[in-house]
């Protein structure tokens, strides 16, 4: 298969980026020529290590010279460094970024886009709660769902770009808006990831004793629903400020639907509660269903 790209450069590679990077190398069908830009010496130095990049540079401008710029830092810098990177870029290029938050990035980053370079924003629903590029593998976006989310009037071309760069990475393509991108994501994944570090936060707040025997004989419920907590701290708090207004609408739904199903359990109302477990038993059956799981 021919490589899609001349050359793709990953800024930032930690979690995602160099699974991208593995993924690139190993198929040989994303680029010919893969380059990694850092500002920190010892995440290019590690990637050298792993050679997942053929050029390694702390110079955005050179990175800008690909014929693909995926931006891979945390939400809160993607802005800085697509305005960084935009005015290097040359004509036909493409730069696509992996956000986990929209708002109005894409139309902010599409304004200022230099004659000739298109703009196709995506979001790889996949991860784990590790990061750094020792974090990544090949297979971590097989049948997972990479969400596009390119702004109004970009260019047809560069968005059959990046949906077939995301499908030979083994993922399966969606394209949304903005709006959507974001409401979604609040419930599939900031709501999780906020209720997962709140209850590690109500276990720390228990008295020594208890909050001792929490963490000795800790079930494997509150082992599986708290692994999340393990990620980094940075990049969610950044998460969750810039997607605060659909988080925190899905916040104050959760607690609607919590109360409702505390005043059954106080009730003894067999019923209801059975009814809301029997429906999120459903949920998790169509997740599985769905190769989500």
């Amino acid at each position: 298969m021919t490589p899609l790209f001349g050359s793709l450069a990953v800024v930032g590679p930690g979690l995602i980026g160099s699974s991208i990077l593995r993924r690139a190398r190993e198929t040989g069908t994303l680029a010919e020529t893969l380059i990694a830009a850092d500002l920190d010496p010892r995440v290019l130095e590690r990637v050298n290590e792993l050679g997942i990049a053929d050029v390694t540079t702390r110079d955005l401008e050179t990175a800008a010279q690909a014929d693909c710029v995926m931006i891979c830092v945390p939400v809160g810098a993607v802005e800085y460094v697509g305005k960084q990177l935009l005015p290097y870029m040359k004509p036909g290029s493409v730069l696509t970024d992996v956000a986990s938050v929209r708002g109005q990035l894409g139309p902010r980053l599409a304004a200022v886009l230099p004659k000739g370079v298109s703009y196709v924003p995506s979001h790889p629903m996949a991860g784990t709660e590790h990061s750094g590029p020792d974090a990544g593998f090949s297979t971590l976006f097989e049948d997972r769902w990479a969400l596009l989310v390119p702004p109004e009037g970009s260019d047809p071309h560069a968005i059959t770009l990046i949906e077939e760069l995301w499908v030979r990475c083994g993922a399966r393509t969606k394209i949304l808006t903005d709006d959507e991108h974001d409401r979604i994501c609040a419930m599939v994944s900031h709501l999780p990831h906020l209720l997962a570090f709140t209850i590690c936060d109500t276990a720390d707040n228990l008295s020594e004793e208890i909050r001792a025997a929490v963490l000795d004989y800790a079930a494997s419920g509150f082992r599986d629903f708290t692994r999340i907590a393990a990620s980094d701290p940075v990049m969610w708090r950044d998460i969750f400020i810039a997607n605060r207004e659909a988080l925190l609408q899905t916040l104050e739904s959760f607690i609607t639907d919590t109360q409702v199903m505390a005043d059954a359990i106080r009730r003894g109302d067999e019923t209801a509660i059975t009814s809301r477990i029997e429906r999120g038993r459903a949920i998790r059956r169509t997740l599985i269903e769905n190769r989500q799981a």
